[in-house]
């Protein structure tokens, strides 16, 4: 990375061979190269297996994956507790925070469950009390559960990604009603989007992340760098907001 240049910490990036998109073979090899194309210093990841197999086996094998990598930091992809298939909503959080996991992510729509039924509760409790945030992306959920969940658990700090195109609307009712939540800027592709945000709510509710590798993340950097924010906004979005929400302070009682 050149002498000068902004940080850049990628929270959206995950690992393996996706099944339908020619997207690589999803190395670390391949991700790191990828990384250092567009000048990206770290990243925290999940697993394609754990997305669109086996979450339980997909975190197991995230961990051997991302060993020796100092790059690269594990997130985990959560599931209710009610079939146990990653464990009890306690035991999986203090597993999480014991590998060094530093997000976990939910996909509601394809693991067929929803985000803000009794069934998940326990599991987001469990997340906010160990201050691991929870990443989702707008096409597996709504925005009014995105509220729900920032309400009942005002503990969890929620990154949604992913939001695509026109959503300024629903996404700003949200921000405005809320405190915890942040968005993500992989696919953030409203035109100016990223400054009417950072004007409207402030910089430190975007988090910078590329969607890597079914999205190129080159697409997310350009969207960054030639963005009309100030030199300090670029840095908080580029990093500074990702490693305060990875950092696990104990709160108050």
């Amino acid at each position: 990375m050149s002498e000068g240049r902004p940080v850049l910490i990628d929270a959206d990036v995950m690992l393996g061979r996706h099944p339908r998109r020619d997207v690589g073979g999803g190395t670390v090899p391949e991700l790191l190269a990828a990384m250092d194309r567009v000048g990206v210093a770290e990243a925290v990841v999940g697993s394609m297996t754990s997305w669109l197999h086996d979450p339980a086996r997909g975190n197991r094998e995230l961990l051997g994956l991302v060993a020796g990598q100092p790059r690269l930091r594990p997130c985990w992809v959560m599931l209710p507790d009610t079939c146990g298939e990653t464990g009890s909503a306690t035991g999986f959080a203090d597993a999480a925070v014991e590998a060094g996991v530093a997000a976990v992510r939910a996909f509601p729509r394809e693991h067929n469950y929803d985000l803000a039924s009794a069934d998940t509760a326990a599991m987001l409790d469990a997340i906010a009390s160990v201050r691991l945030p929870l990443l989702v992306d707008a096409g597996q959920t709504t925005w009014r559960t995105v509220e729900t969940l920032a309400l009942a658990h005002p503990g969890l700090r929620i990154v949604v990604g992913g939001v695509g195109y026109r959503m300024l609307r629903q996404i700003a009712g949200v921000l405005d009603r809320t405190d915890h939540v942040s968005i993500g800027l992989a696919d953030l592709s409203s035109h100016r989007g990223l400054e009417w945000l950072a004007t409207r709510f402030g910089a430190d509710r975007l988090v910078f992340g590329t969607g890597a590798p079914y999205r190129d993340p080159a697409e997310a950097v350009t969207r960054l760098m030639w963005s009309e924010l100030g030199e300090a906004e670029v840095a908080a979005v580029g990093a500074g907001n990702l490693r305060r929400l990875l950092r696990r302070e104990v709160r108050a009682a």
